[in-house]
């Protein structure tokens, strides 16, 4: 499991970020998505950034035999928060598409749709998702769907599940318990997963700890400032106070340091709720890449996975014996020998 470093010492990395340019649904792409667009994605805005690009950064012992590029939200910020807004809300921007091709227009707007029924906390028909699709691009909808939920899995660190064969009903499920539905306080913003797994990935990849100044560090190659307001992740110096609240990071400072410095590990949330090898997962996705190019880490994400299930099946056992000890003490009592 993840926790402080023998050492105590926090890597340090160069941060590389790369630009992408940001695609985003417009009214007009909307227009021309199918007329259910409109009404099953009403109440929320019709962009929604996908581009940018967002580095896991490693410390030099675990370099990955791939590059390593975390393809997330880098797009535009609000420098001054609207005191009207929830603090925790994202703000909206709208730009014009950056690709001309209608098959990627249908793919974006089908991720909003997606997102929306997360929001709402409800099933995702295949039917629904169809008229996205279109019908000149049937035979590729497995193609759209696959491209759609990955950028889920990305950007908000959700993942698409089938929870009814039969009717082709799917639902979007996090990969943590966030409260709010993954919006971490009551409001109107986007799911902050995605954020938290980016932050417990840069601490799992750089040796299990690091200094609060390597995570600025690496946010601002991707247009995230402390104290300035994010479209997506609302107020980012906000929101890691809320994840160490939640228990899903430590903050320690560091001895003896002057001026004084903070490290970050994984919390206790973070150990019950994900492991290394989903974290790792997680990290490899966003990389397009696969969880063997960062070997180290995988070794012991496997020694962690193990460890996990032998834990699970001692305390079944455990379980068991108490359940059947307790049985035979209330027979004893109930039924005394003749």
């Amino acid at each position: 499991m993840p926790g402080r470093h023998k050492s105590k010492k926090c890597h340090q990395a160069q941060i590389e970020p790369q630009s992408c340019g940001n695609a985003q649904a417009t009214a007009a792409a909307a227009k021309e998505s199918p007329p259910s667009f409109s009404t099953q994605c009403e109440g929320i805005s019709q962009g929604l950034p996908v581009g940018g690009s967002l580095n896991i950064s490693q410390g030099p012992q675990c370099s990955p035999t791939t590059p390593n590029s975390f393809v997330a939200i880098a797009g535009p910020e609000s420098d001054k928060a609207s005191s009207s807004q929830d603090e925790d809300e994202a703000d909206f921007f709208v730009a014009t598409l950056s690709v001309e091709d209608d098959f990627e227009k249908r793919t974006e707007a089908l991720e909003l749709f997606l997102l929306q029924m997360y929001k709402l906390k409800k099933p995702i028909q295949k039917k629904d998702v169809l008229r996205f699709v279109g019908e000149e691009y049937q035979d590729r909808f497995c193609e759209m769907l696959k491209k759609a939920s990955d950028q889920m899995e990305i950007l908000f660190a959700l993942y698409i599940n089938e929870v009814d064969s039969k009717n082709n009903s799917y639902a979007l499920v996090s990969k943590l318990k966030l409260p709010n539905n993954g919006r971490v306080r009551p409001g109107k913003g986007f799911p902050k997963t995605g954020f938290l797994m980016h932050i417990l990935s840069l601490i799992y990849m750089n040796g299990n700890c690091i200094s609060e100044e390597f995570i600025w560090n690496d946010l601002r190659g991707k247009q995230v400032y402390p104290g300035r307001k994010h479209y997506i992740f609302g107020d980012p110096k906000k929101l890691l106070t809320d994840f160490v609240r939640l228990k899903y990071l430590e903050c320690h400072q560091v001895p003896h340091s002057d001026p004084p410095r903070s490290e970050f590990l994984w919390g206790p949330k973070a150990h019950l709720e994900t492991s290394k090898m989903e974290v790792l997962e997680f990290c490899a996705k966003v990389n397009g890449t696969h969880v063997r190019a960062y070997p180290w880490h995988y070794e012991d994400a496997l020694r962690d996975k193990l460890e996990r299930a032998r834990a699970r099946e001692a305390a079944r056992a455990a379980t068991t014996a108490q359940i059947r000890a307790s049985f035979r003490a209330m027979a004893s009592t109930t039924f005394p020998p003749i």
